[in-house]
């Protein structure tokens, strides 16, 4: 068990994926995304092994989740700088997590 403390050190927040392109040098297949969180964050990287439940091309506009305040990490030749959330379904697939309404960007999970 953590304490609320504990939970409240972790930062997820609203972002909306704006590129996306292949990713050929991660060992597993993945994704190189940029994401969007706002002013005040502005745009970050991520890596996210998304391929077998999403489309590159339908990725662009979509809102996440993701973790901000995380080191950043290299994964191959790229640096991704934020976590993006999702839950492994039951064929091994990430799917991810979202919002059901519109939010502001940068805006904070709770």
């Amino acid at each position: 068990m953590i304490s609320y403390e504990d939970f409240a050190k972790v930062e997820m927040r609203v972002g909306q994926i704006v590129r996306a392109e292949m990713f050929p040098k991660a060992r597993k297949p993945a994704y190189k995304l940029w994401i969007d969180f706002g002013e005040e964050i502005g745009i970050k990287k991520s890596s996210a092994q998304i391929t077998d439940r999403y489309e590159i091309e339908k990725l662009k506009g979509k809102k996440v989740i993701a973790v901000t305040n995380f080191p950043a990490k290299q994964i191959a030749d790229f640096m991704s700088e934020v976590l993006v959330l999702g839950v492994e379904t039951e064929d091994g697939a990430v799917s991810l997590l979202g919002i059901d309404h519109d939010v502001p960007l940068g805006r904070r999970v709770f």
